[in-house]
């Protein structure tokens, strides 16, 4: 199965590729404020789907831009899938985006696979298998000291609700740390966490396919992945921190106090219904 779905990922990176000398022809549109979308999402996202469907013609799909595919909740097996994620880089022409795919089984994470076709990095793990790059090993950075971590974070650009909420944090993170990268692709940065390139990772606003794959990374190199409450509830809630386990820990002391009550509602709404499932 992963080989499956490392043969779907550099098939849309392919088609990536070639749009990427082309940006000026393509169609694109908006979904909402801030969130586009071009054709090149959608071929990438079929590409993918016709490569899993063909194999695996059972399993339920979940892509970011054709919704669901199947019975979700009962199937065994479920692919989750961002055909494009940094679109908004990939249409100025700012190299920083990838192919995100991920397997459930049974409800848990068993299969992931990052790509980013500008530099042919791919990012792999299976459940209990470890996780690599380009198949070298890889393990989440040994820092302890938060003065000395790189941490990774995603500003939130579509939906401002949580705004003032993260700004809080951003503000009470940048004093305490060696430095803060937002390059724009959470499947990238979750994977940059998995090899060691940061140490720690926190957003608000995530889908499901945003972060998948790069969760079951981060886990498979011995890193920890939770919702701003340090709970288990991130696929559903959107709301992640990630880091070595360390980091985890000091980075979830400095965000606790400036979580908002709604975002706290809403990390209990997702724990419900996570659990309800």
């Amino acid at each position: 199965m992963l080989n499956i779905a490392i043969k779907a990922a550099r098939r849309a990176g392919d088609i990536i590729n070639q749009a990427s000398r082309n940006l000026d022809l393509l169609n694109i549109s908006k979904k909402s404020r801030s969130d586009y979308v071009s054709e090149v999402d959608g071929a990438a996202e079929e590409a993918i789907i016709k490569i899993l469907h063909d194999a695996y013609p059972s399993h339920a799909i979940l892509a970011e831009e054709s919704g669901a595919r199947g019975a979700m909740a009962q199937a065994e097996y479920q692919w989750i899938i961002d055909p494009l994620d940094g679109t908004t880089n990939f249409l100025h022409g700012l190299p920083q985006y990838a192919v995100s795919i991920a397997l459930k089984h049974k409800g848990l994470l068993n299969k992931a696979v990052v790509y980013n076709p500008n530099n042919n990095e791919l990012f792999t793990a299976s459940r209990g298998g470890g996780a690599y790059l380009n198949n070298q090993r890889l393990r989440v950075s040994k820092r302890t000291r938060l003065e000395d971590c790189l941490i990774g974070t995603g500003i939130p650009f579509r939906d401002l609700t949580h705004l003032e909420a993260y700004l809080k944090m951003f503000k009470d993170i940048i004093p305490r740390v060696a430095g803060i990268r937002r390059p724009g692709s959470a499947s990238l940065d979750l994977s940059y966490v998995a090899a060691g390139r940061y140490d720690g990772f926190w957003e608000i606003g995530l889908a499901p396919w945003d972060m998948a794959a790069g969760c079951l990374l981060i886990q498979e190199a011995g890193g920890l992945v939770g919702d701003l409450e340090g709970n288990d509830s991130y696929l559903e809630s959107g709301q992640i921190l990630a880091g070595n386990p360390k980091v985890f820990a000091q980075l979830l002391q400095v965000i606790q106090p400036h979580l908002s009550q709604a975002l706290i509602d809403n990390h209990r709404n997702a724990k419900n219904t996570s659990t309800a499932v």
